[in-house]
């Protein structure tokens, strides 16, 4: 038996744009307003759901943008991000976030995941230690 092994030179690769259901990388900016609501909105609600806090993003700054398509251009369209978030406790936090197409409300629209570092309490810390799974 051989060990997997990456992708062979000879193996062709199609482009998300060009597939069956193809993707059109169209998708929002980091600094985008739309996307950090949606940040701010879906972290307040699993603070108040989850953790029984009051806790909120009141700003972000710093941000930018830390890899775009990172896994080829024949996956999704993501573009991976961060930046500095204040909570409402007035801690600035770091925040990595990613905007990926189709992967929002019933593959509608565009979605997001982030990771507050230092507010991924669970205990199976979903995204590894100091978020690192929400980075590329």
């Amino acid at each position: 038996m051989q060990p997997a092994s990456a992708r062979s030179a000879r193996e062709e690769i199609s482009p998300a744009e060009e597939q069956v259901f193809p993707y059109d990388a169209n998708i929002p900016g980091c600094q985008d307003t739309a996307v950090l609501e949606e940040i701010s909105s879906k972290f307040a609600e699993k603070e108040a759901k989850y953790w029984n806090t009051t806790l909120t993003i009141s700003s972000y700054d710093s941000i930018s943008r830390t890899a775009w398509r990172p896994y080829g251009v024949d996956f999704i369209p993501r573009r991976f991000c961060s930046a500095v978030a204040t909570t409402s406790d007035g801690v600035r936090r770091r925040i990595d976030y990613s905007v990926r197409e189709s992967l929002g409300f019933i593959s509608a629209t565009w979605g997001v995941d982030y990771c507050v570092h230092g507010l991924d309490r669970n205990l199976a810390y979903a995204y590894s230690t100091a978020c690192r799974m929400a980075r590329p």
